[in-house]
């Protein structure tokens, strides 16, 4: 099956248009990829990709998933489970690190703080 996949300029054009035809944006990066950034696009849902939920989803909005792939291998295999749903779903093309390196807008979101070793002690 083959997956569409959206341009970080179409999908900045689209989440800066009129708000009823938004799409719902995926963050599907892997486990890894996700806990250890502080960055996601705006309004991005988080799913996991080797076990997707789609409740709460609706087959009336486009859906975009993306991850930190510049192959975009996580977000092409959920969004091609999504399309085998009946969704109209789409992968960003070049992922995460296209839109940063576009400087494209994110939002924050918090990651895991590794507590240093105390003095004298080995991990």
């Amino acid at each position: 099956m083959t997956v569409p996949r959206i341009t970080k300029e179409d999908l900045k054009a689209r989440l800066e248009g009129d708000p009823a035809t938004r799409p719902v944006i995926l963050d599907a990066r892997l486990k890894y990829p996700y806990e250890h950034s502080t960055l996601t696009l705006p309004g991005a849902v988080r799913v996991n990709p080797d076990a997707l939920d789609t409740s709460g989803l609706s087959t009336d909005r486009d859906i975009v998933a993306y991850d930190s792939d510049l192959e975009e291998l996580a977000s092409v295999r959920v969004a091609a489970a999504l399309i085998r749903q009946g969704y109209r779903a789409s992968a960003l093309k070049g992922g995460l690190p296209e839109w940063v390196t576009a400087k494209f807008p994110t939002d924050a979101k918090d990651a895991p703080v590794q507590t240093p070793p105390k003095a004298g002690e080995l991990k």
